[in-house]
């Protein structure tokens, strides 16, 4: 006789604990090794776990809804139906009773988090030819809406189905609405203000519900922001600042954003390319040293609209043209606020961009997030009547910017090479950047 427990997964290496979100098998339910069990709340994502085991979820330890740490038990499995029973017993007794067979651990190598169940985490190791594979979002909409999700072809990685594959089987025949956009990749919205000062997509957050008085609990993204801004504290940190004209980046942004690329991307470029002369800004600290990173990968601070905080990460940014890096943003942004992103596309970052330029914002001092070297936090660009070098007077849009790095392997002079550099490369070479 086998019993199993069914851990709470450690999803990412920050990761203390995670939420259900929802059971995709109910008690007395046959599952199959290696099919999706449960939908976990991880720190910043919510992802599929599965299970090692073939047999009959017994019981549901932790609720929708509910929390456990990471590493406890949250379900049985038991291999067959007679040990449905037994498997109850452990739960109701408190303990493993003399009479119930003591549950099965899995191996620490078996899994991530040495528990009894791992992620489809999207990049093909764990997917399996035949497996119904689909975003939690998407079963969700599949069921409000009643679709067949074995009709659908996902168009997610390795064909997962995502949720705009089910709207798009809902609306098709349906004439579009005019608020559709028909491209792939729509050119970003400006509001009637300089080009930069929109350079972020941030999600703004929304106004909070809560009534005056009330105490609202933390949502387990915030709580993963609380312990990363705590652990930075830690860490002796300086900031310098610097002024930037902007207008040769505005006017290369006006000329091809309608192919789809985004401010973001363009800043992401350029501090991407000038890390490539600057390795030390792109590099952290560890107790054996000074790490420097083999790939230039930008972080972007990006607000959820339900709270907490977030940083898609645009991968080999140095290196990756300036369309397909506005097209990867986008889809990093859509699947950001669909709770989809991997961990790999949120903590794999090398150094981070933090903006409020769209608020208005003229300078901020950004927090340096743990792990990384450096963060570069930009303000809105406004028309400022600036002296020429010939004596005269001209309007140029100029915006602030303001690095916070890490004062145990930068120091202020490599700083300020870095900024000086970038700034020149924005001034005088922007149109490199389409390279």
């Amino acid at each position: 006789m086998s019993i199993h427990e069914v851990f709470m997964p450690a999803l990412s290496s920050t990761m203390t604990e995670g939420k259900i979100v929802s059971w995709v098998k109910s008690p007395g339910d046959k599952v199959e090794k290696g099919e999706t069990v449960v939908v976990v709340e991880s720190d910043k994502a919510d992802m599929d776990v599965e299970t090692f085991y073939e047999g009959y979820l017994a019981h549901i330890i932790v609720q929708a809804g509910e929390s456990a740490a990471v590493g406890s038990a949250i379900a049985y499995v038991a291999e067959t139906e007679a040990e449905i029973e037994a498997a109850k017993s452990l739960v109701n007794s408190g303990s493993t009773a003399a009479t119930a067979p003591a549950p099965e651990k899995v191996p620490a190598t078996a899994g991530v988090g040495a528990s009894t169940a791992t992620t489809h985490n999207g990049n093909g190791s764990n997917h399996k030819e035949g497996r119904l594979v689909a975003s939690p979002r998407a079963r969700k909409l599949a069921k409000e809406l009643k679709v067949d999700l074995t009709s659908l072809k996902g168009s997610g990685p390795y064909g997962r189905i995502v949720a705009e594959d089910v709207e798009a089987i809902v609306n098709k025949g349906k004439p579009a609405a005019p608020t559709t956009p028909a491209p792939t990749v729509a050119p970003v919205v400006q509001p009637p203000a300089p080009a930069v000062a929109a350079a972020a997509p941030a999600l703004v957050p929304a106004a909070t519900s809560a009534v005056p008085g009330q105490i609202v609990p933390l949502t387990t993204l915030q709580n993963a922001v609380v312990r990363g801004m705590v652990a930075s504290l830690a860490v002796p940190v300086f900031r310098v600042g610097y002024t930037i004209t902007t207008d040769g980046l505005d006017k290369l942004y006006k000329q091809i954003k309608s192919k789809g690329v985004t401010m973001t991307a363009l800043l992401a470029k350029a501090v991407a390319v000038t890390l490539q002369k600057h390795p030390l800004l792109n590099a952290s600290y560890s107790d054996q040293g000074i790490v420097y990173h083999s790939d230039i990968n930008i972080s972007v601070a990006v607000a959820m609209d339900d709270g907490g905080l977030i940083t898609p990460v645009l991968r080999n940014a140095d290196m990756v043209d300036i369309y397909s890096l506005s097209r990867n943003w986008k889809s990093l942004v859509d699947r950001a606020r669909a709770k989809q992103l991997q961990p790999d596309e949120y903590n794999s970052g090398t150094f981070t961009l933090s903006n409020l330029g769209m608020f208005g914002v003229d300078t901020f001092d950004a927090i340096l997030p743990p792990g990384q070297g450096s963060i570069l936090a930009i303000g809105a660009a406004r028309p400022q009547l600036v002296a020429t070098s010939d004596g005269l007077f001209g309007v140029h849009q100029q915006m602030q910017v303001n690095i916070t790095c890490d004062h145990r392997i930068i120091y202020g002079a490599h700083a300020a090479a870095f900024l000086q550099d970038l700034s020149k490369l924005i001034e005088t070479n922007a149109q490199s950047l389409t390279l």
